[in-house]
């Protein structure tokens, strides 16, 4: 079997519940990610379902290096990726990008949308020339369905769907192995879910790239993952195929979410 894109091992994170000023250490901690292992081939789609609270934000935090887990492992293409140094570590950054629930609160509301786009090719310095920085994003602009004329508007000026391409847009502008997309249509419209959703999948199919797909909505994530893992308080409970698992659930917790999605 070809070796796992995106890996972990015994992966956990702990926060403190309360803080004790006298003690000066945490009354309680919670265990947000509990010995989780799973693994993510090029190319997949996996979807982490779970209600508000069971971790899987954490745990796509965790796997893309946005966090450091207190144990456990994460490895990309079979390298930890806290040993990730210099061109290493910025080849990391450039093949795993994050699409959030909210596009507009990870952009400057003064930028362009030119500059918001090809923030990436800079930071990560992987286009040096302006021009050839423009043509990119001109690229992108088709590629998420937008016409080029939207990179000179501002944040404000994008509705809610506009916003999410444009942050997919960003994402895909480094040309990466991964996307993470956390909880990335719960706040659109029904219409505009499916359209993102859509595009998600045209994406996976013209260019290969995997997806990390977190949503708390079980009927999302089977409209668009290959596997389907399944997390309840911290621990990834089951794990499989995403047309069996739905057919032959065999926690309870699964048996509990599909039944609220069908309500």
């Amino acid at each position: 079997m070809t070796e796992p894109l995106l890996s972990c091992e015994g992966l956990c994170k702990s926060f403190a519940d309360s803080y004790s000023p006298i003690l000066h250490r945490p009354r309680h901690t919670l265990r947000a990610v509990d010995r989780i292992t799973l693994q993510l081939h090029a190319g997949e789609i996996l979807g982490i379902v779970g209600e508000s609270g069971s971790g899987k934000s954490t745990a796509a935090e965790l796997l893309g290096g946005l966090q450091t887990p207190d144990s456990g492992i994460v490895r990309f293409r079979g390298k930890d990726i806290r040993s990730l140094r210099g061109d290493s570590y910025r080849c990391f950054r450039r093949s795993v990008q994050y699409v959030f629930q909210d596009p507009l609160g990870s952009m400057n509301p003064n930028a362009s949308i030119l500059s918001i786009l090809t923030e990436p090719l800079y930071t990560l310095r992987l286009e040096p020339s302006a021009a050839k920085r423009r043509q990119r994003a001109e690229e992108i602009c088709d590629t998420v369905g937008l016409e080029s004329a939207v990179l000179r508007k501002r944040p404000r000026e994008l509705s809610g769907g506009q916003a999410q391409r444009i942050a997919i847009g960003r994402a895909l502008i480094s040309r990466p192995e991964l996307l993470i997309c956390d909880e990335a249509v719960s706040a659109l419209d029904v219409s505009i879910q499916a359209q993102i959703l859509n595009l998600l999948k045209e994406l996976r199919e013209r260019y290969r790239i995997a997806c990390l797909f977190i949503s708390h909505d079980i009927s999302v994530v089977n409209f668009l993952a290959d596997r389907i893992a399944v997390m309840y308080q911290g621990r990834l409970i089951e794990e499989g195929a995403a047309a069996e698992l739905l057919q032959a659930p065999r926690e309870e917790y699964t048996k509990l979410l599909l039944r609220d999605t069908l309500r």
